[in-house]
């Protein structure tokens, strides 16, 4: 019985390893789909004196995506956004999250900016409340202030096509 052990301890890690590889790591659960965002009050990037807030995205269809100068899968996926907003003509906040507020600027004049607003989050907290794991991360809110999904990671064109698209329209003719 006790020789069976290391064969029956492989069978296993290979069974997890299995399960592993056979799940999308981008794909990660949020507790806050489905919940009212959390509310957040920060600095604009631009004009600091003003404030961004999800209050100004009330009864909007919108979408929050957090970004930062420093972070390389940000620049892959920021033409993509940059287009999908203009085509679809969605409202973006921008949280930059962890950056110097002079970097972010040059990011930005570099790559083009497709928010509406963006809002400083530089020590991270409104992240937190966000539950971010990392940047980019992407969320879609309905106008009732509600999440109703989490991108982890950046968004490409197939998630363009395959999910923002069809929920957006989705999320669009529930209101209407």
């Amino acid at each position: 019985m006790i020789r069976y052990l290391p064969i029956a301890a492989f069978v296993i890690l290979l069974a997890l390893l299995a399960f592993g590889l056979t799940n999308d790591p981008r794909d990660i659960p949020s507790p806050l789909v489905g919940k009212p965002v959390p509310e957040f009050k920060l600095p604009d990037l631009y004009e600091s004196e003003k404030t961004v807030s999800p209050d100004q995205m009330k009864g909007k269809v919108w979408m929050l995506n957090v970004f930062a100068s420093w972070c390389v899968s940000c620049r892959a996926e920021h033409a993509v956004v940059s287009q999908f907003v203009k085509d679809s003509q969605l409202e973006v906040i921008g949280l930059n999250y962890k950056d110097e507020a002079v970097d972010a600027k040059g990011w930005l004049a570099e790559h083009g900016n497709p928010y509406k607003a963006i809002a400083v989050d530089h020590d991270g907290r409104v992240g937190i409340d966000w539950g971010v794991y990392g940047v980019p991360e992407s969320y879609l809110i309905d106008k009732k202030g509600n999440i109703r999904h989490k991108f982890t990671g950046p968004i490409t064109p197939q998630i363009v096509e395959e999910t923002l698209k069809p929920m957006l329209k989705q999320l669009r003719a529930e209101a209407a």
